[in-house]
């Protein structure tokens, strides 16, 4: 400290050589000041992940012990039942792993940012969306998982195509459609549900998220064809069709009006 090598950043966490710190920096030395088992986690475990941002001005941290410390600018949470398996390390810094931040930012964040984090730990192949929901099991009773597991249920669920017919087909007639045709090829692509009379495509989207790049090129060319073609397109997904009959209905009514 004389020499001016060590710069005082909390009390026992110095900076060595240069007083400003990079963000690593600074979480690093905020899970040092709270101690033996602190790790990142929440919305700074987000950040560090690349999933999320971290709130402005704050630090998460998580301690495995019972504890009331406090330290300024940094959220301490006591944790003392959050399993090692749930514990990583990124560049070095102790951190909640995917799964348990993913969890945690359950607690905090409104549906459509969780939804985005879901989707960026899919895209930065860090876990997808049936992993994570197969992982949720291993974390019952945990604040969060239930809301995570019905934001994931959404957009994994899938019906068989049995069961996708027997639920659809009433929805179409309750719009004032005809039965569609299923599985039938429009242009040398199979669809879904074909109503030849309204020029009508239903195509059905499942594992919404988990759908790998080229997948997503396929059906995007399957419908550029078709609507070039003067055939109108809708996507349900199968969470839809299953539990939320009444959308769908007036969705396919609206349509045909």
């Amino acid at each position: 400290m004389a020499s001016g090598r060590l710069h005082l950043v909390s009390r026992g966490v110095y900076a060595v050589g240069r007083r400003e710190l990079t963000p690593d920096g600074r979480w690093m030395a905020a899970v040092l000041a709270c101690g033996d088992g602190a790790v990142l986690s929440h919305c700074s475990a987000a950040e560090l992940w690349g999933i999320g941002h971290e709130v402005r001005g704050r630090i998460d941290v998580t301690i495995r012990r019972r504890s009331k410390i406090t330290r300024r600018g940094i959220k301490v949470r006591a944790r003392p039942s959050l399993a090692s398996r749930s514990l990583t390390r990124r560049h070095g810094i102790p951190v909640t792993n995917v799964v348990q931040t993913l969890i945690d930012l359950a607690t905090e964040l409104p549906p459509l940012r969780q939804e985005r984090a879901v989707n960026e730990a899919d895209k930065l192949d860090l876990v997808d969306p049936e992993t994570l929901r197969h992982e949720l099991h291993g974390h019952k009773g945990q604040p969060g998982v239930k809301t995570l597991a019905t934001l994931l249920d959404r957009h994994t669920f899938r019906l068989s195509d049995s069961d996708l017919e027997i639920l659809f087909r009433p929805l179409a007639l309750a719009a004032g459609l005809p039965l569609p045709l299923t599985k039938h090829r429009v242009l040398d692509y199979e669809v879904d549900f074909f109503f030849p009379d309204h020029d009508l495509i239903v195509e059905t989207d499942g594992l919404r998220y988990h759908r790998t790049p080229s997948q997503q090129a396929r059906a995007a060319k399957r419908d550029q064809v078709h609507t070039a073609a003067g055939f109108a397109v809708l996507r349900f997904t199968h969470w839809q069709i299953a539990h939320g009959a009444d959308e769908v209905t007036a969705i396919l009514r609206r349509f045909r009006s």
